[in-house]
């Protein structure tokens, strides 16, 4: 006997039982599928689903997929998903999930806008997975909602939507709203949704069949610490690399960051050397350059505007900068 058939053998889930509610009727399940969208987000998102159904016996949930025209849409694997057009998704829809890739021309397509907004006047719990958010911003649909999107592409979408500020969080869920990082977060999300729907003994279940023991909490951090990337754990050269990564449009001066950290210049030059094998000015540099070069292949702001954005004195600078380190003007890697 297979797992898959002993799982249709058990019993639904029953009233009555510690954190299980009554089975619900079917809840349809959509996903906005944009060209390369993440594959990996996307199959952590529709399998805990796929498990509800095997371990209650009955379809709980319906996954459809959607795009704007429909037809197959390409994943950033290049596996294609069969889908329909987003105008013909129907009323019954529960919860609308935008999967987007990596890079903004992919996250426009005619039409797209306004059936989002159509469907959230509707009542469809509006959701987006990995870069999703950053579409649901450009509908107007995250206005006084907490939110997360991928922190690769949080510059982006602070640069473009100034009046947003995204949680970082491995996913948040805020009444009609609900989206998540990406990566393997959806699991997290998931087993918080099914939660929800089935009671929390279901969840654990259905979290227990992809061996998903350590379930995330949705204040989880999306990225490993400071301490971790940087392999170190002095806490002044910490406290230093963090409000590095917080002051890109605005950067601080060695005096005042020395100052902060409660060390002398020489000592904050020594812990560079030391612990990075690069100085202050190089690591800060390092720094604010990763993050032009987000800005350069996720955003729409000229190269002037990231050259301020990332606390450039002109765009020239910028332009040296940025090819001393990538090898290749912004210019030219924008293109590319």
């Amino acid at each position: 006997m297979t797992a898959e058939t002993q799982s249709k053998a058990m019993p639904a889930a029953r009233a009555g039982q510690p954190g299980t509610k009554p089975v619900p009727a079917t809840q349809h399940i959509g996903f906005m599928l944009l060209p390369d969208f993440a594959l990996m987000s996307y199959a952590s998102a529709i399998e805990p689903l796929r498990a509800a159904n095997l371990l209650a016996g009955q379809p709980i949930y319906k996954v459809l997929n959607y795009s704007a025209t429909g037809g197959n849409v390409l994943s950033s694997s290049g596996t294609m998903v069969p889908t329909t057009p987003l105008s013909q998704a129907p009323t019954s829809l529960h919860t609308l999930f935008v999967c987007a890739g990596g890079h903004p021309s992919q996250w426009q397509a005619p039409g797209m806008l306004g059936s989002l907004r159509k469907l959230a006047l509707w009542g469809v719990r509006m959701g987006g997975i990995s870069s999703g958010a950053y579409v649901l911003a450009a509908a107007g649909l995250l206005g006084q909602r907490r939110f997360t999107i991928h922190w690769e592409h949080a510059p982006a979408l602070i640069e473009a939507f100034p009046d947003l500020e995204p949680e970082r969080a491995r996913f948040v869920i805020d009444a009609d709203r609900i989206t998540c990082g990406g990566g393997v977060a959806p699991l997290d999300m998931m087993h918080a949704m099914i939660a929800e729907n089935l009671g929390s003994d279901f969840a654990t279940r259905v979290s227990d069949w992809y061996l998903h023991t350590q379930v995330g909490q949705s204040g989880g951090s999306q990225r490993a610490s400071l301490a971790e990337r940087y392999n170190l754990h002095h806490p002044g050269l910490l406290r230093v690399l963090e409000k590095m990564e917080t002051t890109i449009e605005d950067p601080k001066t060695r005096d005042e960051m020395a100052r902060f950290a409660r060390l002398s210049t020489r000592q904050l030059d020594r812990l560079f050397d030391q612990h990075l094998g690069k100085s202050f000015l190089e690591t800060y540099r390092q720094v604010r350059l990763e993050h032009a070069h987000k800005l350069l292949t996720q955003s729409a702001l000229t190269i002037s505007e990231i050259a301020f954005a990332t606390g450039f004195s002109n765009s020239s600078h910028f332009s040296r900068s940025y090819k001393t380190v990538y090898g290749v003007k912004p210019s030219e890697a924008r293109r590319h």
